[in-house]
């Protein structure tokens, strides 16, 4: 008798019967603090306008009005200097009046001394201004967070309390280091609870319910997650209110433990096969279905890897444009919310092309309109700013839709063995995208296109790259190594890049003369 695989074992449980609908819920409901754990560096590393404080000495009202020297070019207060204040006292002392006596051009600058004053306009508090992190510090701004993985459900849950413990700890932080450090070790959580997660319900769920589970179901809970974060920001402009906000709140998923269960996949590589079938039973009783006497027999246990590509450049262009919505729109947090509603109909796309369309050709459209809106940006003048909002809205439409793509992608290529561990590494080499982004938009200095080129360019040699996949398209994720061996991988007979070698080939066989092989 042929093995069954394990969709074709767990088939009498239905494929959305009442135990898949729990896990499916409450997976996409743990994932909504990763959406505003990703990017509350948007609000609370933001840098808002600030001068130089001048401390309370005997100055005129005209004198401490002109120690901050105001920039020619921009019209605007200088940021990092001022005039040299024990002249300017002196000045001040002997009545000279300005603009008569004395050409403030002539007088030497310093550096703020005595700190800042920072506007309030937006914010009552970041930590940019709570450790002064401007002017010769601007360095110290924080750009990144690490993200790691490993497990399935103990991970899960131990990522999310190292989320939530360090997040809520942050909020006690005394000095940059301090914050700096402890961001580090809260990184360790974010994201890589979302690949558990993704992992957990992949292998858990079967047929259409894991296609709905990898595409909509968790990418809809992080977009959740992303607006909500632009909400509270909006309420709650002080930065230790805003962590503490976002981190207490995580409390209530840890009553899920009881809920979800491990995955019968990982058990069976395992050896666990009781366990297994014990997970398995008490699903068929939530679902009310009768299972059979024996559920798992003469399963097979393998393991291999492969490692995608593409991932680097979709986290690279979807970090890049996300980071980027401070300066679509004079709101901050209006920005914000729009990036993240973006996210929904992205979302919904990607489920469609799951349901309907090969693998590589959904990805290589993604990666193609992404590089061609983020060229054309280029060509709008700067007077129709709409335009070219909408250009990049869109084009984070079409990076986003091949980011979700890309998760559930992963998720069908590696056996089961594997499958967690070989997704933690391509969300390694992902994140490492997503770590250079904030770097990669400083170039907006040198040039406001030039992140544009490099992220249109990435996606193009990205979509090239796609080719070279294998295709995953309504075929059972694969149990063991042999079967993903079966899949159409690269030089596989009729492949375009076996077609094209050959035709290669066999001209330079035919241009020395050989005889072409039967």
């Amino acid at each position: 008798l042929a093995m069954k695989s394990y969709p074709e074992t767990v088939a009498f449980l239905g494929q959305f019967g009442r135990f898949q609908q729990v896990v499916f819920f409450l997976l996409c409901i743990s994932i909504v603090p990763n959406g505003f754990g990703a990017f509350t560096l948007i609000f609370l590393a933001d840098t808002p306008a600030h001068y130089c404080r001048v401390p309370d000495v005997n100055l005129t009202e005209d004198w401490r009005n002109a120690v901050i020297p105001v920039q020619v070019s921009t019209a605007v207060r200088s940021s990092c200097t001022r005039y040299r204040l024990d002249v300017v006292r002196n000045l001040s002392d002997q009545g000279y009046i300005l603009g008569r006596d004395v050409n403030l051009t002539s007088l030497e600058e310093e550096t703020c001394k005595d700190g800042w004053i920072y506007s309030k306009d937006i914010y009552q508090s970041t930590i940019i201004t709570e450790f002064d992190l401007v002017c010769n510090d601007q360095w110290k701004k924080p750009k990144l967070k690490i993200f790691f993985l490993l497990g399935r459900k103990p991970i899960l849950f131990a990522t999310l309390a190292l989320q939530t413990t360090f997040t809520f700890i942050q909020v006690f932080s005394v000095s940059w280091s301090m914050f700096t450090i402890l961001m580090v070790i809260n990184g360790l959580g974010q994201m890589s609870n979302y690949m558990a997660a993704l992992v957990l319900g992949a292998e858990i769920l079967t047929g259409n319910a894991r296609l709905l589970y990898s595409s909509l179901g968790t990418c809809f809970g992080f977009a959740v997650g992303y607006m909500i974060l632009p909400v509270c920001a909006y309420f709650l402009r002080d930065w230790k209110s805003l962590l503490l906000a976002l981190s207490l709140p995580c409390i209530v998923y840890f009553p899920f433990w009881w809920f979800i269960p491990e995955s019968p996949r990982w058990l069976l590589c395992q050896g666990r096969v009781e366990e297994a079938e014990a997970i398995v039973r008490k699903a068929a009783r939530m679902n009310k279905v009768q299972a059979p006497e024996v559920i798992f027999e003469d399963y097979l246990i393998v393991s291999a890897l492969l490692l995608p590509s593409a991932r680097f450049t979709m986290s690279s262009g979807y970090y890049g444009i996300s980071f980027n919505t401070t300066h679509l729109h004079s709101n901050a947090y209006i920005s914000c919310f729009i990036s993240g509603a973006v996210e929904l109909p992205a979302y919904v796309a990607s489920w469609l092309a799951l349901r309907y369309i090969s693998r590589r050709l959904s990805i290589i459209c993604s990666l193609v309109l992404t590089a061609v809106l983020l060229y054309f940006i280029q060509l709008v003048p700067e007077d129709y700013s709409g335009l070219s909002l909408t250009l990049e809205m869109v084009g984070k439409f079409a990076v986003t839709t091949g980011f979700g793509l890309m998760f559930a992608y992963t998720t069908e290529l590696y056996p089961t063995a594997l499958r967690n561990t070989a997704a933690g590494i391509c969300n390694t080499v992902a994140r490492m995208g997503s770590c250079i982004m904030p770097y990669l938009l400083e170039l907006r200095s040198y040039s406001p296109f030039l992140p544009y080129i490099i992220l249109g360019s990435l996606a193009v040699l990205a979509a090239f790259a796609t080719i070279l996949l294998p295709e995953s398209f309504g075929r059972p994720l694969p149990e063991s190594i042999q079967q993903m061996q079966k899949r159409d991988f690269l030089l596989k007979k009729h492949s375009v890049v076996h077609i094209l070698l050959s035709m290669y080939v066999s001209r330079r066989l035919n241009a020395l003369d050989i005889p072409l092989p039967c």
